[in-house]
Formats: C-alpha cells, sequence, structure tokens
C-alpha cells in the first residue's frame, strides 16, 4: 500500500508542475503588448553636410527616431482620423505634397506651399517667415493647425495603446506627453536629410559622378548667376530671409517675414526692410518636389529658374542682393545640370507598421 501511494503521489505531482508552469507566463503574455518590429531609424552620418546640432533637451537616438517615424504616418494624431503628417510630407514627393496650396483638416485652404523636409534640422527659424523659434514649436503649430489635433486627448489615446505605451515609457523615460510626441516627431523629421549628392562625390574626388555641363553650371551659380549670394554650400541655403518679389503681381502680397517682425517690434528697421521676405529654400533634392515659391506659383524647377535669373518681380523691398542676369541658352542648362546634380539618388522609403 505505501508503495501505491508513493507511485500517486509522483504521478500527480508530475501532472502538477507543468500545468502550473504554463499557466503563470500565459497570463503575463495576454498583459504584453503586441511585439512591433524593429523600427529603429538610423541617425543620418554627415557627408557633405556639418554635425548636427540638436536641442539639448531632446538628444538623438534610433529608438526614438523610430517611434517619431510611426507618430508622422499615424492618422490618430490629427482630429478627423483621415490626416498625418505624411499628408502634407509625402517621401515619394520629395518630403512636400505636389500642390501649390494644401488643405487643412476642416478643408480651408493654406495661402503658402508645403515645404520640403529634407535638411529643416538644420534651421534656426522655421515656417516661410520663421515665425516658429524651434522645430519642435513648429511641429506642434503644425499639428494643431494643419491637423486639427488636441495634444492632450492624442496623448491619452496613445497612451491606451499597449505597443505605444511602452514604446513612449522605453525611449522617452515616460507616458506620451504632446511635449514628447513633438519631441519624438522632431527626432524623426531631423532623420531627413539629402546629402551625398553627386555633386558632393565630385567634390570629395570622383572625377566621374557628373558631367561636364555640371561642372561648368557651377561657375554658372556661383560666379555667372551669383546663386550663392543666397544658396550657400554646402545646406545650399542662407537660412535667411530674401524679399525677390513672388507675389508681387498680384493685389495685396503675402508680407511674409517682415509681419512677423513688426508685429514683435514695429520699431525694428528689419521689419519694413523685409516685407515680403522670406526663408531662402535650399536647394539639395530640389528636382523632387514641385512646384515652388511660398505660394507654389513656379510649376517647375525651369520656372522658378528663369524666374530669379530674371531678377525677380520689382517692388519697394526687392532684396539688393537678386540682380537680373543674362545668361544664354547654354549658360542656362549648364546650370541646370548642376542644380540636378545636388539631389541623390531617390531611394524607396518604407513605412512604419502602427501599432
Amino acid at each position: 500500500m505505501n508503495r501505491t501511494k508513493t507511485l500517486l503521489f509522483v504521478v500527480t505531482l508530475a501532472l502538477a508542475v507543468p500545468a502550473c508552469s504554463s499557466n503563470a507566463p500565459t497570463a503575463e503574455k495576454k498583459n504584453e503588448p503586441a511585439a512591433l518590429p524593429d523600427q529603429r531609424v538610423t541617425l543620418p552620418t554627415p557627408v557633405a553636410l556639418p554635425p548636427l546640432e540638436t536641442p539639448a533637451d531632446n538628444p538623438m537616438t534610433p529608438e526614438k527616431a523610430g517611434l517619431g517615424k510611426q507618430l508622422f504616418f499615424d492618422k490618430r494624431l490629427s482630429k478627423t482620423g483621415n490626416m498625418s503628417c505624411e499628408t502634407c510630407h509625402l517621401p515619394e514627393k520629395g518630403w512636400a505634397d505636389g500642390n501649390a496650396l494644401s488643405a487643412r483638416f476642416d478643408g480651408s485652404m493654406n495661402t503658402r506651399h508645403t515645404p520640403t523636409l529634407y535638411n529643416v534640422g538644420y534651421y534656426k527659424q522655421w515656417y516661410w517667415d520663421g515665425r516658429a523659434a524651434t522645430l519642435e514649436a513648429q511641429i506642434v503649430a503644425a499639428w494643431r493647425g494643419q491637423m486639427g489635433g488636441d495634444p492632450e486627448a492624442v496623448a491619452k489615446t496613445l497612451n491606451d495603446i499597449p505597443a505605444y505605451k511602452q514604446q513612449f515609457e522605453q525611449y522617452t523615460g515616460g507616458p506620451a506627453t504632446p511635449d514628447s510626441i513633438s519631441k519624438s516627431l522632431a527626432t524623426f523629421v531631423r532623420t531627413i536629410v539629402s546629402d551625398d549628392a553627386p555633386w558632393d562625390r565630385y567634390e570629395k574626388g570622383n572625377k566621374d559622378a557628373v558631367s561636364a555641363d555640371a561642372i561648368a553650371g557651377f561657375d554658372v551659380f556661383s560666379k555667372t548667376a551669383s546663386c550663392t549670394n543666397c544658396h550657400l554650400p554646402p545646406l545650399y541655403t542662407d537660412t535667411l530671409f530674401h524679399n525677390i518679389g513672388v507675389g508681387y503681381d498680384k493685389p495685396m502680397p503675402d508680407p511674409g517675414r517682415g509681419k512677423i517682425l513688426n508685429d514683435k517690434d514695429p520699431k525694428d528697421p528689419e521689419a519694413k526692410t523685409l516685407m515680403g521676405a522670406f526663408k531662402t529654400p535650399t536647394m539639395r533634392s530640389v528636382t523632387e518636389h514641385p512646384p515652388y515659391f511660398h505660394n507654389g506659383s513656379a510649376a517647375s524647377l525651369e520656372d522658378a529658374v528663369d524666374f530669379v535669373v530674371k531678377g525677380g518681380i520689382k517692388n519697394p523691398n526687392l532684396d539688393g542682393k537678386l540682380q537680373a542676369k543674362n545668361l544664354n541658352g547654354q549658360q542656362r542648362n549648364q546650370l541646370m545640370a548642376f542644380i540636378k546634380a545636388l539631389t541623390p539618388e531617390q531611394k524607396p522609403f518604407e513605412r512604419p507598421k502602427l501599432p
């Protein structure tokens, strides 16, 4: 009898142990967020561009950039659920949208053209008129104004999504907040760079990287046409504001930077001289995102170049750096060849998987 009882005890114990060990992990797994693939974004390594400076309170990490990438494509950030940052900034359209003007979440139209996001991490002021002092502030303003988003409500929504909640905790040090959302988005946007173009490779010693026309075109760009007065390498923008007469063929042209300065201090002398002035756009990857100018009035790159080479449209505040140039047909073709050599090969972009 003792031997029989002992055998029964051993069998019962053997059956019980696996059952207990399998139940606990199963219960834990039910509380875990669904696993997402590794979506870290490789931080750019400058080739021709200078090192990127980032805010002390928003250091860049591949993980936070990956989180920002998900948020960039997530329509749950908008009021209607029908818009994301991508709506106006498509990778295949040079991180713009290809429209002269775009609609907001409520159907009303913007009065300015969607700019490219290429190299915006290098700016010191954001928007065409420079009214945003940080990239993070610009993102919040567009989030509210363009997408109609309520940052507090969106943060709550994201915290109710287990995978997002886990990522915010791990990569930003706490739950999703309007601040951590905007900082994650800014981190991703800072990875959107145009660098290592054929012209960069030529300057680094690869003499076969560009055509003879492009080489001659650099002289046209820098000397004959004086484009480097505003489009300074290596960014091919001075990041400043200039009135070149865009919109002055219409009644009541957009006051641009001048209004921003006038609203701050009407006695600021630049408030008058910069009326109608807008930020100098970068020439890097400029071929990818027509139309051009702050109002989208130039349908093609050739139209935009011709407008500037001819000296813009005269007005009381036309920038003195802009002077009409006489280019012959060959020089114009060489200039266009050089400008096109500032565009790297456009690689396929992989959109993220969203929680």
